[in-house]
């Protein structure tokens, strides 16, 4: 395994050398290239004033150089042995540890590690809200789905997961702001950014100027959070449902309430809150306790804030952190929903296609319980196709928050990499780039080991 990790680890620096340098070919073949001239394109400048600012780009970056020359100083000022020069820019010796600098921006002029150190905790922080919401909601949802092949869960949450599969990030976040961020429908969460400028003057916990108006927030959701698991409970399903949907409907007719007056017709007073009546009557028909209970629990916790909040008497601060959950919750549900829709599908097929194995009928010939043969026998193999999807996710954190971060204006890295790439910022594109495959790379790294771990017949001896 050693061997094989070294071999790896080794492989890894020419594999991001042949991607830096295809990045760089690209753009330096690009219409217009990498040039001083394209840096000051659209520019209302006299030749002099322009001609001196190509001159200093020149000097700062070097553009005047060959491109191979370009990419070879780029290349030693990013890795962290190589050439060391004088201030003439002539080469004064080799060093084993001189660091590793990656540049000036064109775009900001500040240093790429700057402007790098401050969106990636961003990005990171978006990726790790979203990843293990996925993950947890696809594994309930297609190992159910596995379980009930045919039946109606199974059928049911197909149709949603290619729903939610088909539309489009970009729609989605667009519909999501319009309905849920706009003052003509539903202005429950903002439009844009991390957080209100008032967070930053907030203390970090939220706090009440009235100290009965918390036991009251805390005594409402015990008791409907208590309230809701019970009925989660309930054996008669008849009587559950109906329950549920009155809720649903209470909860449809406070969203027609919430809409301004030049919406609220009759038709979206019947309709909404029938809608949400069938919807929570249907999920209160499912046979899967645990979804059943958590669905229940959200729906208590939902109702109880919403009592408490509707008594309230004094005034309370949200504070820094909940003024950050409240603008991520939108971006967050943005950048899931497609990943979930995929993976549930995914573990359907592979948890259905070790169901029918031979080795599970085995399994259940020698007397072996249904949920012993599935978790310990069936789930462990279905592991290896969710690996290998798992692998992309180091790389997403930096692709695949693109479009969502350009949608809900966050200071992220996909938002960074798209400003990078319209402004030809050769440094930054090539930082970028070189922290994408760098992930991707350890990410199937990660993988392999994985396989091994969940599958003893894989070895890398």
């Amino acid at each position: 395994m050693a061997t094989y990790l070294l071999r790896r680890l080794l492989l890894m620096i020419p594999t991001l050398l042949g991607i830096t340098l295809v990045v760089f070919v690209v753009m330096a073949a690009s219409p217009g290239g990498i040039s001083a001239q394209s840096l000051v394109e659209g520019q209302n400048l006299d030749p002099e004033a322009k001609k001196e600012i190509e001159a200093y780009y020149n000097k700062l970056y070097g553009l005047d150089d060959p491109p191979y020359i370009q990419y070879l100083r780029w290349l030693n000022n990013a890795s962290p042995i190589g050439f060391v020069f004088d201030e003439q820019n002539e080469i004064a010796g080799f060093s084993l540890a001189k660091g590793s600098d990656l540049g000036q921006s064109f775009r900001y002029g500040r240093p790429v590690l700057d402007l790098l150190g401050e969106r990636v905790p961003i990005t990171i922080l978006l990726n790790v809200l979203s990843i293990p919401l996925v993950y947890t909601l696809a594994l309930l949802v297609g190992v159910r789905a596995a379980i009930e092949r045919g039946r109606t869960f199974d059928v049911s949450s197909g149709v949603i997961m290619l729903g939610l599969w088909s539309v489009p990030t970009m729609l989605a976040g667009v519909l999501m702001i319009g309905f849920f961020a706009n003052d003509q429908y539903w202005h429950w969460f903002p439009t844009a950014g991390l957080s209100d400028r008032q967070a930053l003057d907030m203390t970090f916990m939220p706090h009440w100027t009235n100290l009965g108006d918390v036991g009251l927030l805390f005594l409402s959701i015990v008791v409907f959070l208590s309230l809701y698991l019970y009925l989660a409970r309930l054996t008669h399903t008849q009587l559950r449902a109906g329950l549920f949907a009155l809720t649903g409907l209470g909860l449809g007719l406070a969203m027609v309430s919430g809409l301004t007056e030049h919406y609220q017709s009759l038709l979206m007073w019947i309709l909404l809150p029938l809608l949400f009546a069938l919807c929570s009557g249907w999920f209160a028909t499912t046979e899967y306790d645990l979804m059943r209970v958590l669905g229940f629990a959200t729906a208590g916790l939902v109702v109880g804030v919403l009592v408490a909040i509707s008594f309230m008497q004094g005034t309370w601060v949200r504070g820094f952190l909940l003024d950050r959950i409240w603008h991520l919750v939108l971006p967050v549900l943005c950048l899931s929903y497609g990943g979930f829709a995929g993976l549930a599908k995914l573990t359907r097929t592979a948890v259905l296609e070790n169901l029918l194995a031979d080795y599970a009928r085995t399994a259940r010939a020698k007397g072996l319980s249904e949920q012993v043969v599935l978790w310990r026998h069936v789930f462990r193999n279905s592991l290896l196709p969710l690996i290998t999807v798992a692998a992309s996710l180091l790389p997403s954190l930096l692709a695949g928050s693109v479009i969502v971060e350009s949608i809900f204006s966050i200071e992220g890295m996909g938002k960074l990499a798209v400003e990078a790439v319209q402004t030809r910022d050769r440094e930054l594109v090539l930082s970028i780039t070189l922290i994408g495959g760098v992930l991707t790379l350890i990410g199937y790294l990660v993988a392999d080991l994985l396989y091994a771990i969940a599958d003893p017949r894989v070895s890398y001896d």
